[in-house]
């Protein structure tokens, strides 16, 4: 593999060459749907879904990130209408709760419309897994928004994404891919410091391509952006753990949370919250 190379080839990253401060933040996932791959239905209505995000926060979520639609692999799309019911009471609600309305909120959505509503309603990040592939309007719409725009690898919506995990080299494609998206995003108008990365674990990626390109960190935190990894709970974990079911994963989790750590990347998308504050403080403590 071209990026590949030894172990010694990948050193860490001195934290003063890190986008971002050098410190891993923690951002806890409040999936208000009936279908999400873990912890679906669980808060489903608002009154849920806020007590839930201030529950992140207490065990240590240092940003939340709602989502309306569930984009895991077979899912199939919500309505725009339904996606808004969802979403915005849920971040009118922390945005407007003492002990949430301090934290950045993102909101985990492929469409402008609501990535619109979401900012109006107080979300300070939009956190778009298509990287703008999903709704041309995108990249003008947060560029207007001057808000943080996560921009995600991706290659299809959850009904096509496993039979688009191809690659030759997933570290240089992926990478490539993003870098592209990345830079239309700017061209756009959405400024340098306002974009993160994500490489897209397991959307259009199969088993041992999640491993690479964790194992290669390096590469996407060196394209000079804030770098988020989503690994929580997913099922090359659980393939890795015997087939273990999603909720019982999140050791694993933390394991990969501390890697991140160690990687120079600026976030963690998770769905349980305390054991992976307490990996990140442990790894970054030790890197002192």
């Amino acid at each position: 593999m071209s990026l590949g190379g030894s172990q010694d080839d990948h050193q860490v990253a001195d934290r003063a060459d890190r986008p971002g401060d050098g410190h891993t933040r923690v951002m806890g996932i409040v999936n208000v749907t009936p279908d999400s791959f873990s912890d679906g239905g669980l808060c489903l209505h608002a009154d849920a879904a806020i007590a839930h995000g201030v529950e992140l926060v207490r065990q240590g979520a240092e940003l939340l990130d709602i989502g309306g639609e569930s984009t895991r692999p077979g899912a199939t799309r919500v309505s725009e209408d339904e996606e808004l019911s969802r979403v915005i009471p849920v971040v009118g609600g922390l945005a407007a709760d003492p002990r949430t309305r301090d934290i950045p909120l993102s909101v985990d959505t492929m469409r402008a419309s609501v990535a619109r509503a979401s900012v109006e309603a107080g979300a300070a990040i939009i956190n778009d897994v298509s990287g703008g592939l999903a709704d041309d309007a995108m990249f003008a719409t947060v560029a207007g928004l001057d808000v943080d725009y996560i921009c995600q690898h991706w290659r299809g919506f959850g009904q096509e994404m496993n039979q688009r995990a191809r690659y030759h080299d997933v570290v240089t494609e992926v990478r490539d891919e993003l870098a592209a998206r990345l830079a239309l995003a700017e061209q756009a108008g959405i400024s340098h410091d306002h974009l993160i990365a994500d490489p897209g674990l397991g959307f259009a990626k199969m088993g041992e391509q999640d491993w690479q390109l964790l194992r290669h960190l390096d590469v996407f935190v060196a394209l000079g952006h804030r770098v988020l990894v989503g690994a929580s709970r997913k099922r090359f974990l659980g393939v890795l753990l015997n087939g273990r079911e999603a909720r019982d994963r999140d050791a694993a989790t933390a394991a990969v949370s501390a890697w991140c750590a160690q990687r120079g990347v600026w976030g963690v998308r998770t769905h349980e919250v305390l054991s992976q504050a307490d990996a990140i403080a442990v790894t970054e403590h030790l890197m002192l």
